[in-house]
């Protein structure tokens, strides 16, 4: 609801389904969207609230485990931590948009600004960093000598500073143009660009947001991962094939669940230049933007899988913490879980590897 709402240009009365002209599809008369507005009420919140639960219950056992078992010590698990927070602060703000979608804005502006900021932060730092991961993995894989002195813990912190930084600078437009206000008989939570810069600030939200959410984070992929396939498929490893499908499943799963937001998002911010700038092609947008836009969401569910779980190390720190945590105090009395469990994870760690296990998904 929240990325689509920078885009949105329909002005709507929700309880009298009054419509107001909406002129920046440069129509004549009236656009009704009743239709979208109930089928977005019935729809959104029970599927905001499935991304929200596996989402958090996820990213909070990365984080768990990241802290708890491996306890920080590579380049790579200080990104994977940053992801998984990231991931989490764009979900804390999923049930108001759920509550938003199913009934009007009732917290007020100074919420609507604060979900919208914590919400546009936490896309563009997750973003971001899997762009790092991508090359962390491509230092790793690529460059290993390269990797022994460029991929440190202190790197790390360092890099993930400045990308919160990043993150908060390209998530400023969206905070400052936001705002909560009475439309007709309801509030609403949207953003509202000055009116003789209104085109010029809705088009470079949009290509700001293709640019850094698809095509720049896409891009990185092909040339690092391109880089990884051909050093694995050089090197005699019988696991190697499992890394390729691995890395082929990273960029594929990123692009199914981005690319077609942002096709429709272009569609729907220059519908004039696509020829879509009618009723029922604005319609039928609308309703794509809401699809669209919540598979976009479920990919905060896959990134604990993609990135964490996939990796066979990473899934016996799994299990140690689950033993160690939560069968003990549900089980209190069960020998089995009484006894002392090694770290199996710790065994495992080198330096001179830097957790090549989770930088090949091996």
């Amino acid at each position: 609801m929240a990325l689509s709402l920078f885009t949105d240009s329909i002005r709507m009365d929700y309880q009298t389904s009054t419509p107001i002209y909406d002129f920046d599809l440069g129509m004549s008369e009236p656009c009704h969207k009743t239709d979208v507005r109930q089928i977005a009420a019935q729809l959104l919140p029970p599927l905001y609230s499935l991304v929200f639960i596996f989402g958090f219950v996820g990213n909070m056992l990365v984080v768990l485990i990241l802290i708890n078992c491996k306890r920080l010590k590579s380049m790579t698990d200080i990104y994977l931590l940053n992801l998984a927070i990231s991931d989490l602060l764009f979900l804390l703000t999923v049930p108001f948009w759920a509550h938003y979608a199913a009934d009007q804005w009732t917290l007020g502006n100074a919420m609507c600004r604060l979900l919208t900021g914590l919400y546009f932060i936490g896309f563009f730092s997750g973003i971001f960093f899997i762009i790092l991961l991508t090359m962390d993995r491509y230092l790793a894989i690529v460059h290993a000598v390269l990797a022994l002195k460029a991929r440190t813990v202190t790197f790390g912190v360092v890099t993930s500073v400045l990308t919160w930084v990043m993150a908060v600078l390209s998530s400023l437009p969206g905070i400052i143009f936001t705002r909560s206000q009475k439309e007709g008989s309801r509030f609403t939570c949207s953003p509202h660009f000055p009116q003789h810069q209104y085109h010029f600030w809705k088009n470079f939200q949009t290509l700001k947001m293709i640019i850094l959410g698809l095509v720049l984070p896409l891009l990185v992929m092909v040339v690092c991962y391109s880089g990884i396939l051909k050093t694995l498929l050089r090197c005699r490893n019988e696991k190697k094939h499992k890394a390729v499908r691995l890395i082929f499943a990273i960029m594929i799963v990123y692009f199914l669940f981005w690319a077609p937001y942002n096709i429709v998002l272009l569609l729907s911010t220059f519908q004039d230049f696509f020829g879509l700038n009618n009723c029922e092609s604005s319609n039928r947008l609308d309703q794509a933007m809401q699809v669209t836009e919540t598979l976009g969401m479920t990919h905060c569910c896959i990134n604990p899988v993609i990135y964490a779980f996939v990796g066979e190390k990473f899934r016996n720190y799994l299990s140690v913490f689950f033993q160690k945590h939560i069968a003990r105090r549900l089980c209190k009395h069960c020998p089995i879980f009484q006894r002392e469990i090694p770290e199996r994870g710790n065994s495992v760690y080198t330096r001179s590897t830097g957790e090549q296990e989770i930088s090949t998904g091996l």
